[in-house]
């Protein structure tokens, strides 16, 4: 088996060139290549522009009936990436350029053109020198006067410039030297003073942070115990006053409930007692309460004046006193209102 990329070739011996068959080619054959634009130009149909160095695939052929030294001159048609316009430009070997030739123009070339034109005109005057020797001889002359004119006019220049600016380098030394001693000598009072700055502010926060230190290791003063105020339970008196209130829903005012107010009496003398249809009291009984300092109500009281006559006592209940009720009165309101 043979191998796959062959390098070479078997010829048989009596193989002969020269009865190879040559193909005939039309000369202004076109290939096609691949390029990129060799100068920025604007697409004259839709006003694209396409710069430098954008890519296209383009067809090559030969210019016919020109050349350049013996050196063919090619053309390339591209289309324009927007309206797909045909555009064409050709080699320059002459400029070692490009020409565009129709479909777009070439931007960017007003140096170019400058340079064009100067040699344009430089050619037209070796022409006509070339021709006419008294021509030849004006322009001598007015390239001598023109050249003189520059030189007078650069020595004007100069002498003016002398006139006006005397320069003493070593006041210019002086000068800088001085300037940079005086910027070396700000910035050391600015370091200087950013420097006491910087220290003036780490002392004030270290003494800022010792007075907080002693603060926290300061002992706190003990605070002294509260005593009790002997007389604040006097002050406590809601108990006594739902005791009073208790006993006024239940025994009330000496005129509200007089089946209940009977049971007390108020010792305010002989004629009070008397008004209040009470009688008085025994001298053996008064003179025991006296003596006991007792001001609590009698077991018993008297009844109301009936025709001018003080009736009798009031019936007791077998077993019972008049302060034993008023304790179970006063029981039941403060078992009520606890509850």
């Amino acid at each position: 088996m043979s191998e796959r990329k062959v390098l070479n070739k078997y010829y048989p011996p009596d193989f002969d060139p020269s009865k190879i068959p040559k193909l005939k080619l039309p000369k202004d054959r076109q290939y096609v290549v691949r390029l990129m634009a060799p100068f920025n130009m604007r697409c004259k149909t839709c006003g694209e522009y396409i710069y430098k160095g954008k890519k296209f695939n383009a067809r090559k052929e030969t210019v016919q009936n020109e050349s350049y030294l013996g050196l063919p001159i090619f053309r390339f048609y591209i289309k324009c990436t927007r309206c797909l316009a045909e555009i064409t430009f050709k080699t320059d070997p002459e400029n070692t350029d490009y020409t565009m030739e129709h479909g777009a123009t070439r931007n960017f070339q007003a140096e170019k053109l400058l340079e064009e034109e100067e040699k344009r005109v430089q050619k037209e005057r070796e022409d006509e020198e070339l021709n006419n020797p008294m021509k030849v001889l004006e322009n001598r002359t007015k390239d001598s006067k023109l050249e003189m004119e520059v030189l007078e006019n650069l020595q004007e220049l100069k002498d003016l410039n002398q006139r006006q600016a005397h320069v003493d380098f070593e006041a210019m030394l002086r000068q800088h030297r001085l300037s940079e001693e005086e910027r070396q000598r700000q910035e050391q009072e600015e370091d200087e003073r950013e420097t006491a700055a910087l220290v003036e502010e780490s002392r004030k926060r270290r003494l800022l942070e010792d007075s907080d230190s002693e603060e926290d290791t300061s002992p706190t003063q003990p605070q002294p115990a509260l005593r009790p105020n002997p007389t604040a339970i006097l002050d406590e008196t809601p108990k006594a006053k739902r005791k009073a209130e208790s006993w006024e829903r239940s025994v009330g005012t000496l005129g509200s409930r007089p089946q209940l107010s009977g049971l007390v009496v108020k010792k305010t003398g002989l004629d009070t007692s008397i008004r209040r249809g009470r009688a008085p009291p025994l001298p053996d009984e008064e003179t025991e309460a006296q003596k006991g300092g007792a001001t609590c109500p009698e077991p018993y009281s008297w009844g109301v004046m009936k025709n001018g006559q003080v009736a009798g006592p009031a019936p007791q209940m077998p077993g019972t006193s008049s302060l034993s009720q008023l304790g179970v009165y006063s029981d039941s309101e403060d078992s009520s209102g606890s509850n």
